[in-house]
């Protein structure tokens, strides 16, 4: 395969217009549809019947195959998204991303890797990855966002938050035991953009996913008569998840909006304490420590807002759409036990054809078993990441929440300690 090997140099060609990496998290107004988003939600797949015939089925290759064994020392693929660029044709606006990768991986033709990936270019992986492995827990994409009539002017936050978000998503991929060894992952990160092109075409074509989709919509009308009760602890599971993640993410964002309002008047109280001190002669050396003590906890809430923005709140609403995702994967398992039961029931109806049914549904109940296997295996993977993730987020939060409030008390104390002293000095005042 070739690849774009990594150069000491980056080049850009004519057409695009760099734009600097230092930039930290809003929206990007554009109105491109494929290009526009910060967490996908309504890029999973809803059907099940998308399975890799290649895959070994018997029930001891797939318990084999999905043993999830996870070993930082081990990581043999670094992936790392940066250097976002905007590209402006005669019909479209739209903007790429630098996918660096290093590997050890003998499969590759070099350790070293550079490409350039448009939003549209992730979705398809994501796809292709779902297509593949309908019951593994695929890493969410950023969801769309959408401006009309903003075409040309680009938001730099916006475009780092997408940049950061893309990154922890090839980097979920690559972390992955199953995804990472991946034809589809391999081809992203190492095609030139005409092969990556040209790959893509080679998709199920427009009536195939249109017979998927209606064999989906039949299995959900259908419905499953008996799952598993572990597959509805997992589904009763997901559901209170969601709604907690849901509404921690809602508080939080509103907490920071919050703040970020009593920052503004907070801002505003520095140069009224200033103003002041010129017309009261007595009181002008405390209300200019006062001006000062304000404008330093002023710092210090900045600082405290833009570490929740952009820490704690990515975290919490990425896993707000996991949620969604999993409710997908649930459903497509959904979709393949659906299938399995309505061939058993048409193999107890048709005599006739009992050879031929009893075929079909060998290998359905093979698939149901194979992404039964999948799901559990994954459910335990993600479930752990999912808590190390969270719990990491928490601790950073509440470690930097005692330092914002250590220091804004830091602030005060000297502010009283000074006033103390002066008073002491003056006899004027007791502060005991």
């Amino acid at each position: 395969m070739s690849g774009s090997v990594v150069d000491n140099t980056v080049s850009s060609g004519n057409s695009s217009a760099a734009i600097p990496t230092d930039i930290s998290g809003q929206i990007l107004d554009l109105d491109e549809d494929d290009d526009l988003e910060v967490f996908s939600k309504d890029t999973t797949l809803t059907d099940g019947s998308s399975f890799n015939a290649s895959m070994q089925t018997s029930p001891a290759s797939m318990i084999n195959q999905y043993k999830f064994e996870e070993d930082a020392d081990t990581k043999d693929i670094f992936v790392t998204v940066d250097n976002p660029e905007s590209h402006v044709t005669a019909i479209e606006t739209y903007i790429t991303y630098r996918v660096m990768t290093k590997t050890t991986r003998s499969e590759f033709d070099s350790s070293e890797f550079e490409v350039r990936r448009r939003y549209q270019d992730f979705l398809w992986l994501k796809g292709r990855l779902e297509e593949a492995h309908p019951t593994l827990i695929v890493h969410p994409l950023p969801e769309k966002f959408v401006v009309k009539g903003m075409v040309e002017r680009f938001n730099e936050d916006f475009i780092e938050t997408r940049r950061r978000a893309l990154h922890r998503f090839l980097n979920k991929i690559a972390e992955h035991p199953i995804f990472s060894s991946s034809e589809d992952f391999k081809i992203f990160l190492t095609a030139a953009s005409g092969e990556l092109t040209s790959h893509k075409k080679q998709g199920p074509g427009f009536l195939s996913r249109m017979g998927d989709t209606v064999k989906a919509v039949a299995a959900a009308v259908r419905g499953v008569r008996n799952r598993p009760q572990e597959f509805t602890e997992m589904q009763e599971y997901v559901e209170a998840f969601s709604q907690k993640i849901s509404s921690l993410d809602k508080v939080t964002q509103r907490i920071v909006r919050e703040q970020k309002e009593y920052l503004e008047e907070l801002k505003e109280c520095g140069p009224t304490y200033a103003l002041w001190s010129q017309s009261e002669e007595e009181l002008a050396e405390p209300l200019k420590n006062v001006a000062g003590c304000v404008d330093r906890c002023c710092k210090e809430t900045e600082e405290q807002v833009k570490n929740l923005s952009d820490q704690l709140i990515p975290v919490l609403h990425e896993y707000v759409l996991c949620a969604d995702t999993l409710k997908a994967v649930l459903r497509r398992r959904d979709n393949i036990q659906a299938d399995f039961e309505a061939k058993t029931e048409a193999l107890a109806t048709k005599k006739a054809d009992r050879d031929t049914m009893r075929d079909d549904l060998d290998k359905a109940e093979d698939r149901l078993e194979w992404a039964n296997n999948a799901l559990k295996s994954d459910w335990t993977r993600w479930q752990k990441v999912m808590r190390t993730d969270l719990r990491s987020a928490f601790v950073d939060t509440a470690e930097r929440n005692v330092s914002y409030y250590e220091k804004c008390l830091a602030v005060w104390e000297s502010f009283l300690h000074s006033q103390r002293t002066d008073a002491e000095g003056n006899g004027k005042v007791d502060f005991s």
